[in-house]
Formats: structure tokens, C-alpha cells, sequence
């Protein structure tokens, strides 16, 4: 952390996801929801957030135009997976960052408190903080033919959200020490090399918008 003075803290959104689950025509962050697309919605958490000094952008290349229009902040293109995307976004900032915020489009209404706890949580000394909830459905374990099998213990479980936070120079290490391994988040670079990552609370209103009924809740969301 910075040696005098507050944690500088940067953001990542990745944006570079097709829209192909919401039956879209266009990539998923160009779809708008209360006549604005989520885009638009997620990186203005980011850049009116008082603790947050820098965005970056990662997008198609196809969109890369219509991404720097909409949101006036620095745009980089995205990789083939989510990965590169980060990575990609990383190599985008400069060297003064300090807490480092990785966040999905997909995710245009995460509240203020969520993006504090992730910060409070990194700039505490852990070198990574997720947003999690509780799931509140039985869960069932099934096997090849469809059949039930067990009912798995859903208090030892939760539901990942974004955005991850973690300390700048372990994410890039964490990159750099795994671009030949395969994870499904950031959190997972830095388990790999054995940094510390914990929980603190997500919210309802960071659910992600994959399906078409997604889009419907958003709108409600947005609506207010």
C-alpha cells in the first residue's frame, strides 16, 4: 500500500462477453436497460466513486469506438478469455495502483457498499477480498443419467460476486505466474500462489445479467 496517505485504487470492467445467453445480436455490454447500456451503468459505480481513481475498459475489439464513446475512460481491447482480458486491462494501468478492482459488466448495479468492503477488506492486509452471498436453495448433487445422488451442504457454500479486489503487485504476479493455468476468477491466480483471499458481503443487487429474465429484473432495478 501506498506508504503515505490513502490506498490509490483502480478499477478493471471487463465488458468483452457475448450476448448470445440474453439472445442478443450484439455484445452484452451494449445492451441497455433503462435506456442506457450496462456499460454505461456499471463503469458510472466505478468512476463516481469517491475511493476509485482510474477505470479501464476492457472490450471487443469490434466495440471499441462505441465503448470509449460511452463512458470516456480508458478503453483496452479484450483477449480470447477472461484471463487475457484482465491482463490485458492490468497492462492499462500505470504503476501507482495500489488496490486493483476487477469487475464484470454483467454486473451493472453493484452498491457503494459492496465496492467499500472489497477496498476495506485489501487495504486491511489481505491480498484479495470476493463479494459473497448466501444461497438460500436446496442444493442437489445429480449424476450422468439425471438422477439424485446426494443433497449437498449449502452452509459451507456461497455465491461469488464482483467485484474481486486485490493488491496490485500480488495480481500481477498472480497473472504472471499463471498464464498457462486455467481459473474461472482472479481470486483463483491468487489462491495458486498462495495469497490470502477472504469474503466480505455482497448484496442482492449485484446479481448478474445472463438470461432474458435477467434484463426484466433490470429494468425494475433501474427503474428504482
Amino acid at each position: 500500500m501506498a506508504a503515505n496517505g490513502p490506498a490509490t485504487v483502480a478499477a478493471i470492467l471487463v465488458a468483452a462477453g457475448s450476448g448470445q445467453r440474453l439472445g442478443a445480436d450484439l455484445p452484452k455490454a451494449f445492451c441497455t436497460v433503462a435506456g442506457r447500456t450496462l456499460l454505461e451503468h456499471a463503469t458510472g459505480r466505478f468512476t463516481a466513486h469517491a475511493l476509485v481513481s482510474t477505470v479501464v475498459v476492457v472490450a471487443p475489439a469490434s466495440h471499441l469506438d462505441d465503448a470509449v464513446r460511452l463512458t470516456g475512460v480508458v478503453v483496452v481491447t479484450g483477449g480470447a478469455t477472461r484471463q487475457e482480458s484482465v491482463a490485458a486491462g492490468l497492462a492499462a494501468l500505470g504503476a501507482d495502483a495500489d488496490v486493483v478492482l476487477v469487475h464484470d459488466v454483467a454486473r451493472p448495479f453493484v452498491p457503494d457498499s459492496v465496492i467499500d468492503a472489497v477496498i476495506a477488506a485489501v487495504v486491511a492486509g489481505a491480498d484479495g477480498a470476493v463479494p459473497v452471498l448466501p444461497l438460500h436453495d436446496t442444493i442437489r448433487r445429480i449424476d450422468a443419467e439425471g438422477e439424485f445422488v446426494e443433497v449437498v451442504d449449502r452452509s459451507t457454500l456461497v455465491a461469488v460476486q464482483t467485484p474481486q479486489g486485490f493488491r496490485a503487485a500480488a495480481l500481477r504476479a498472480a497473472h504472471e505466474a499463471g498464464r498457462d493455468r486455467a481459473v474461472t476468477d482472479d481470486a483463483g491466480l491468487i489462491e495458486a500462489i498462495g495469497g490470502r483471499v477472504v469474503a466480505v458481503p455482497g448484496a442482492d443487487e449485484s446479481f448478474k445479467i445472463t438470461r432474458p429474465w435477467d434484463l426484466t429484473v433490470a429494468e425494475a432495478v433501474a427503474g428504482g
